[in-house]
């Protein structure tokens, strides 16, 4: 038995041990490098697309709305507006045929034209050009039915006359409040894909349905993603946007994703091999954003081919490296052994003596290598601090500065047109002047000193919201507060077709702050306007109950709050908004400014529907006010 022992320990060599640690070793630093270089490249790779979609999208959105402005100047001529009433008349048709035709040329857009409430095409750019768009009927268009309904019209398809693709604008053409036709233009993007058909990546947009209509690959275009459904298709085929594509499918999966979005796809319709030699798949690492004001998707495709040639070299390098360490590891046991077999004959007390102070030296260097880095990691923790604290300091600055920019927006836009009256009366006012007609230049000038003091308070109203004063509780009247905010969101209630009602009492006065109080009411009044973005109902409430507390209700017919939202509701840079919509600071400023005011701010979801903020402030008297101002 003790000779079978010794038998096998005498079979066991270390130096097979040694090669199979080594092979080993190997192999998991040439999987670890490929992976290295593959998530390196990847994330390369996705930076640089990145950056080139931003330019991509930036274009196409500078295209779209390049003309957006167009066809509603044509509600401004006379000669429109007559043909609308008087469809008949052929001097009529002819002129407007003719000033539709100047227009488009100095545009540069595709066509221009007008149709009645019928959808029926009354005059047009192209009116002496086949095929003309006159006497047409486009009902059917969904740019058109838009319109009708009182929206600016935006669809993109193959036109059914010209059978060229393009994107439509249309608007209605009002006279005295009535709609009378519609106003259309349509402009091709054809130098687009030209554009981008120079690019290293293949570009494409899709539509909600998945169809690519915009593309640098020319056999991609009106291809589907997926297949379409026969209730899309029955869609496309009514509103005939695609009339002329075969709305084949390039059966397109997703293979990988990543946690930024990025995604790994493959294409079914695509061959294996060809030039390249590669008997796999091809995959393609996407990249895609949405378009703002439209409901396309932006998409960038860049062969991953590279990717995998990096990290195959990353393996390689790293499998020549293991074998040059591997050959080393030998050299060096061998010598280490030799060495050894030297020193047998030396005292066992120098070698128990060497060790030991070999011991004592090496565990005295990695103590103070360890109190070392305690101190470097101290450090390192304190200077974070201090740029988390100045970091916090800048959001929040950052976030109040973005507010009073979403105001001035508004407040510049709703200033546009008592300029444009300005103008108007002023060069009317040297008209009459001239022809002696004082009387009427009086009343031009009047009608523009009116219009300068409503400028003036706009901009007066802005200009004290946007003062930054020390925060100093006094009394301050509710109503005064509610006025103000509503004043500076006047022009975004109107666009967004908000209803408001408010509801306060005259002698509601609070211990507040009243320009931060109008911050914090601007602010949940523009949240609440956000949350109804995607409703049919939109009522926007603000009441005021005086008692133990003056309590300033801002009620919405939104959504309501998730569930998991009401949690983290008040935490700062939590939000629910898109990216680069918010930075997720203006409910946490308002209930710290609450606070101050030592009142509180709290929300809750309405039995009926909706959010509602309570915002809770010690109340006042009227004589405390006057006593203030005093």
């Amino acid at each position: 038995m003790r000779a079978r022992l010794r038998l096998v320990r005498g079979s066991f060599d270390p130096r097979l041990a040694w090669g199979a640690a080594c092979l080993f070793a190997a192999g998991v630093a040439v999987v670890a490098a490929y992976a290295w270089g593959e998530r390196a490249g990847m994330r390369d790779m996705a930076q640089g697309v990145e950056h080139r979609l931003d330019i991509y999208a930036g274009g196409l959105q500078s295209e779209l709305t390049r003309y957006d402005y167009l066809p509603g100047i044509l509600s401004l001529n006379k000669d429109v507006i007559a043909l609308l009433k008087d469809p008949g008349n052929p001097e009529r048709i002819a002129r407007v045929n003719r000033y539709l035709e100047t227009v488009n040329l100095k545009a540069g857009s595709s066509e221009i034209y007008v149709m009645n409430m019928d959808g029926l095409t009354l005059a047009a750019s192209n009116w002496n050009r086949p095929p003309s768009f006159v006497g047409r009927n486009f009902s059917y268009r969904p740019y058109f039915i838009d319109a009708v309904q009182g929206l600016p019209g935006r669809f993109y398809g193959v036109g059914t006359v010209s059978q060229s693709p393009g994107y439509y604008f249309s608007y209605g053409i009002y006279d005295g409040g009535s709609m009378l036709g519609v106003a259309a233009l349509k402009v091709e993007l054809d130098k687009l894909e030209k554009t981008w058909g120079r690019a290293d990546e293949k570009v494409a947009v899709v539509d909600e349905n998945g169809v690519i209509f915009l593309t640098s690959v020319p056999d991609w275009e009106f291809k589907t993603l997926r297949p379409l459904s026969p209730q899309t298709r029955e869609q496309l085929a009514a509103t005939r946007q695609y009339h002329a594509g075969s709305l084949a499918s390039l059966d397109m999966t997703e293979v990988r994703r990543f946690p930024d979005g990025t995604s790994i796809v493959q294409f079914a319709g695509e061959a294996k091999g060809g030039d390249s030699g590669n008997f796999l798949q091809p995959s393609y690492l996407l990249r895609s954003r949405s378009i703002p004001g439209t409901q396309w998707r932006l998409m960038a495709l860049s062969n991953i081919a590279p990717i995998h040639a990096r990290a195959s070299n990353a393996a390689i390098a790293a499998a020549l490296v293991m074998g040059f360490l591997a050959i080393l590891g030998l050299y060096l046991q061998q010598r280490r052994r030799a060495i050894a077999q030297s020193l047998a004959a030396s005292a066992a007390l120098q070698r128990a003596h060497d060790e030991l102070e070999r011991k004592v030296a090496a565990r005295t260097q990695a103590l103070s290598d360890a109190n070392r880095h305690l101190h470097i990691e101290i450090a390192e923790r304190k200077r974070a601090e201090e740029e988390l604290k100045a970091t916090l300091d800048e959001l929040v600055q950052a976030g109040k500065m973005a507010a009073l920019g979403q105001m001035a927006a508004s407040i510049t836009h709703e200033l546009n047109q008592p300029l444009a009256a300005l103008r108007t009366l002023a060069d009317n006012a040297a008209v009459f002047l001239q022809r002696g007609r004082q009387g009427d230049a009086q009343e031009n000038l009047a009608l523009i000193g009116q219009l300068i003091a409503r400028m003036g308070k706009i901009t007066g109203q802005l200009k004290k919201f946007a003062r930054k004063s020390p925060s100093l509780l006094k009394p301050t009247s509710i109503s005064v507060a509610i006025s103000d905010a509503c004043f500076l969101l006047e022009q975004r209630l109107r666009q967004e077709h908000v209803e408001l009602n408010v509801a306060v009492p005259e002698d509601a006065c609070a211990l507040c702050d009243g320009n931060r109080l109008e911050q914090v009411l601007v602010n949940l009044m523009s949240n609440a306007i956000d949350a109804m973005a995607q409703t049919g109902e939109r009522r926007l409430e603000v009441k005021v109950a005086v008692g133990e507390w003056v309590s300033i209700m801002v009620m919405d017919s939104g959504p309501g709050i998730p569930p998991h939202v009401m949690p983290r509701l008040f935490e700062p840079f939590f939000t629910t908004k898109e990216q680069g919509s918010g930075l997720g600071l203006g409910l946490a400023i308002s209930a710290a400014i609450m606070r101050d005011f030592g009142g509180s701010l709290r929300a809750y979801n309405r039995p009926g529907g909706g959010a509602a903020f309570v915002l809770q402030l010690r109340p006042a008297t009227i004589e405390m006010e006057e006593e203030a101002d005093v």
